[in-house]
């Protein structure tokens, strides 16, 4: 099983470089929309409060992780997947793209954060911290994403049927991510943000078990 989870992230990694466009585009997105919150806000005023910059940058994260993930089974042709469906066993499938996504995900947060910082000044009191919340973050969206695209590549409009489903799981992820930032951004005792942050390993944990559980049930169909 590891052997083949490490085949299928080298493939999604493969396909990835083949296509740069791809990530070269997300990437064009941070940037583009950090500079439109730049001329929107810092620019005219040359101040932003820390509620309204921490809100902000979680807006910008969340929307880049949907259109960063929403082509993980979308862009698979059917024959592909025919294919795959006759080799891997789709725990190896989900588990695989769950951590390539991640991976993908705390790359484009890290480097979202670093032009945002630079181009909207950087407010947070605790770094470190900021980039705890900035990791369990990654991981929250990428794995909830990941089995949301699943679900909705089954159908018509899968990219708006993703919206629609993920918004239940992904606002208390969210809230529970923008009090942590709100805490670092303060510089608040790490103990503060504890209860906070044990959520959110337990939203992550949940969302990857139900994701093991249930996909083999969706990859048969």
């Amino acid at each position: 099983m590891i052997n083949e989870i490490k085949a299928l992230i080298d493939k999604e990694i493969r396909l990835e470089l083949r296509q740069k466009y791809a990530i070269n585009g997300m990437l064009l997105y941070i940037v583009s929309t950090v500079y439109v919150c730049y001329l929107s806000f810092r620019l005219k005023t040359n101040h932003i409060d820390k509620i309204t910059w921490n809100t902000l940058f979680w807006i910008i994260i969340l929307f880049t992780a949907v259109n960063a993930i929403a082509k993980s089974f979308t862009q698979e042709r059917y024959g592909r997947l025919l294919y795959y469906y006759t080799l891997a066993n789709p725990v190896g499938i989900i588990v695989s793209k769950i951590i390539y996504n991640s991976i993908l995900m705390l790359v484009l947060s890290l480097v979202g954060f670093g032009v945002y910082a630079l181009v909207m000044g950087n407010p947070v009191g605790d770094v470190g911290l900021y980039l705890i919340a900035l990791i369990l973050g990654a991981i929250g969206f990428a794995s909830t994403l990941t089995m949301i695209a699943g679900i909705a590549s089954k159908a018509e409009n899968s990219a708006t049927l993703m919206a629609v489903l993920s918004f239940p799981v992904i606002i208390p992820m969210l809230l529970m991510l923008i009090k942590i930032s709100k805490n670092a951004l303060d510089g608040l005792d790490r103990g503060e943000s504890l209860d906070e942050v044990m959520i959110l390993l337990a939203i992550d944990a949940i969302v990857l078990v139900l994701s093991v559980i249930l996909f083999p049930f969706l990859w048969r169909s």
